[in-house]
């Protein structure tokens, strides 16, 4: 028998006077059922390592909606996301197949090379069918597509080097434009934030590559990090120093870290002795060597600026 995720919760609901629970449990289970006419999603997941889910499953905040589960089950109706989906097999494909007016959320490169079967999201009618074409065929059909993460967006790390698998952005694949959510991964509030102002119907103003100008627009990182203007750090892993020296790339990243900070504002990467990789920019991770070739132990570098 199939069973889709609402028809559960209706069932638990129905089942819940069984039980003896009381008004207010009812109405809280009232809630949770997802409005029908609550935007579709398709989250995909290709060439990378699901840290950009992991990162919005880590989602927190102190207003609605308050966490992942509060998006996904009050916000919008989830089609199909390989890991949090959970229906499965030739069911879950025919739910794809037929979707319509859904946002498309992309994770991960898209493999290019061997007919694109480097990555396969699904059979059907015993084909595998490659990342590459889901893609392609999803993307045609949906509102809007949202690369969450710089692998989908610019390549990313999975199209570093000599990139066997000619993985690509989703952009040059499908060739139109997307909303590009950089980072590696991207904070939880960054996806969030732009996924409502897309179920709310606004406009998202975007920069030249992209990226949301509400969270990519601000100041560079640099400006706001309160390291700025300190002593420089000559090795890593040295707090409360300036790590220019050491190839940070706050001087280039206008991503709001500083202010966000990760893990429900415990620490973020600068406060931990890191210099800042540019994980948000389309050379990442290009950016990231930066710091090995002018900085660090025995290196000779001087950051940009200084003198």
């Amino acid at each position: 028998m199939q069973i889709s995720r609402r028809a559960f919760l209706k069932c638990c609901a129905l089942a819940s006077a069984s039980l003896g629970l009381g008004p207010k449990e009812l109405v809280d289970l009232e809630s949770a059922l997802a409005d029908p006419q609550a935007p579709s999603v398709l989250w995909l997941q290709g060439s990378g390592c699901s840290g950009c889910t992991i990162s919005f499953l880590n989602y927190v905040s102190p207003s609605e909606p308050l966490d992942a589960a509060d998006v996904l089950i009050k916000s919008v109706n989830l089609i199909y996301h390989p890991t949090l989906s959970a229906g499965a097999g030739e069911s879950i494909v025919a739910d794809v197949k037929k979707a319509e007016n859904f946002i498309l959320l992309v994770e991960g490169a898209v493999p290019t090379a061997f007919g694109g079967y480097a990555c396969s999201p699904w059979s059907d009618g015993g084909r595998e069918v490659p990342f590459q074409e889901a893609v392609r065929t999803l993307s045609a059909k949906a509102g809007q597509v949202v690369c969450i993460g710089t692998c989908a967006a610019f390549g990313g790390i999975s199209a570093m080097g000599a990139n066997p698998t000619a993985a690509k952005s989703v952009q040059e694949v499908i060739g139109k434009s997307t909303i590009n959510i950089s980072g590696c991964p991207p904070h939880p509030n960054w996806i969030v934030e732009t996924l409502v102002q897309l179920f709310q119907g606004k406009t998202v103003s975007l920069d030249g590559r992209g990226r949301p100008v509400s969270i990519y627009g601000s100041r560079r990182m640099c400006d706001q990090c309160p390291m700025h203007g300190r002593e420089e750090a000559r090795t890593l892993g040295v707090r409360g120093q300036c790590m220019e020296a050491l190839g940070c790339q706050g001087e280039a990243g206008s991503a709001p870290c500083p202010a966000t900070q990760w893990n429900n504002r415990v620490n973020w990467c600068i406060a931990a002795g890191s210099p800042c990789l540019g994980c948000t920019d389309p050379a990442f991770p290009g950016t990231a060597s930066l710091f090995r070739r002018r900085g660090g132990p025995g290196g000779r570098g001087r950051g940009r600026g200084r003198g």
